[in-house]
């Protein structure tokens, strides 16, 4: 079985830690699907723009180097029990597949790399390998009596403050970004009890350092990447 990537996604996520655990927690979170140039040719996305959404399936390069576990801790779960790896979406899996569920901002065909997705709600890390996009069906896609066993609500959010002067320099759109990506709080579970830690994050190119104090996220610095 010879799988290649059909494209990469450029996101705002410099690094696997900050990444939202499953798509559409952080809506404001972006990436650009660019494919390969033996597939970068409008015609193989003629039609997609009547869809609203977009399924993608992709490779998690950042664990390939890891072995599969039959067991998982999911965070969910507060990282102490253990469940079945296929009741999971652990990235650490037999065959290192993802799959997101992604909304469709806008396709641009005239960019001289066209065409581009646009995608909104991303939970994947800069430069990760696409290997199949599909438009999402809503009849058949949708499910509303669908349960969702350990994950049947969406994740609580923590409240998010900036100290004093930490955001003036940030426009609007990335400091809304910054916010709803720390919120969904990325600490491991094991280390969700553990106040006045500082982390870091590399969000839109940007070094974002923060603590939980009281259940609430302070940002505490926030900088330009050297890589940047």
């Amino acid at each position: 079985m010879d799988i290649e990537p059909i494209g990469y996604i450029k996101t705002c996520y410099g690094e696997k830690f900050g990444v939202p655990r499953q798509p559409g927690l952080v809506d404001q979170a972006w990436g650009q699907l660019v494919f390969e140039p033996k597939y970068r040719t409008p015609d193989a996305v003629r039609g997609l723009e009547g869809f609203s959404h977009l399924w993608v399936v992709f490779v998690f390069h950042k664990n390939s180097d890891k072995d599969w576990k039959p067991t998982v801790r999911p965070p969910r779960l507060g990282g102490n029990k253990k469940i079945g790896v296929f009741a999971s979406r652990s990235p650490f899996r037999p065959n290192p597949i993802g799959l997101s569920c992604l909304k469709i901002e806008r396709i641009d065909c005239d960019d001289p790399l066209g065409p581009i997705i646009h995608l909104r709600g991303v939970d994947l890390v800069d430069g990760t390998p696409i290997i199949d996009i599909k438009p999402y069906i809503p009849y058949a896609d949708a499910l509303p009596d669908a349960i969702g066993g350990f994950a049947q609500a969406p994740p609580q959010s923590l409240a998010v403050h900036w100290q004093e002067s930490t955001d003036n320099a940030i426009d609007s759109k990335t400091k809304l970004l910054i916010e709803q990506s720390l919120s969904i709080d990325p600490r491991p579970a094991y280390q969700q009890d553990n106040d006045q830690r500082e982390y870091g994050c590399l969000i839109a190119g940007l070094n974002v350092r923060w603590t939980v104090e009281n259940n609430a996220v302070l940002i505490l610095a926030c900088s330009p990447c050297e890589s940047a």
